[in-house]
């Protein structure tokens, strides 16, 4: 059983890039702590963290589609945040997600793919521009829905009822 990463204590004084606010968060962020709110268009969020944020198509603004797991991983998510001019990224999804609202979230995740199947065009012609694999990482977040996400989401649900990693003892509750 994998163990609960919170990278949120980890943060330090790279907690004041993050002060986007839970109102204004993208549908599109995976739940957990760290989220996508009102950021800019300028497109610098996969350049720092590739393998976590992706873009809306129309606006291109950013959002979480998987939460950090390392500190590397942490320290790509914090880059992000801080090229961001706006500062809209948010770290306080915990205190905001609740159980029932993930297995909401996850329930619903179809509306997800349909939009990453949907928007395909748009990301293949902007990487034909701007090269930064916008397309690519479309699919593996579609991949991510149908693959491990129900596992780390069931460990968060833990965490979220917990306060504390799941041991091999215990049993992740249902999405």
């Amino acid at each position: 059983m994998e163990p609960y990463f919170d990278p949120v204590p980890l943060l330090g004084d790279a907690r004041e890039a993050f002060l986007g606010r839970w109102p204004d968060r993208k549908w599109l962020n995976v739940p957990g702590p760290f989220y996508g709110a009102q950021t800019d268009n300028c497109g610098t969020g996969r350049l720092h963290a590739p393998g976590l944020v992706l873009y809306e198509a129309d606006h291109f603004t950013e959002y979480v589609y998987r939460q950090p797991r390392t500190p590397e991983e942490l320290r790509r998510l914090v880059d992000a945040a801080q090229a961001e001019t706006l500062s809209g990224y948010g770290c306080d999804g915990d205190t905001h997600w609740t159980p029932e609202a993930v297995r909401e979230w996850w329930r619903d995740r179809g509306r997800v793919r349909e939009y990453l199947l949907s928007r395909r065009a748009d990301w293949e012609a902007d990487d034909a521009k701007a090269g930064q694999g916008v397309a690519s990482a479309a699919e593996d977040y579609a991949a991510y829905l149908d693959g491990e996400l129900a596992a780390h989401l069931r460990t968060y649900v833990f965490w979220l009822e917990e306060r504390r990693s799941p041991t091999e003892a215990d049993r992740l509750p249902l999405l």
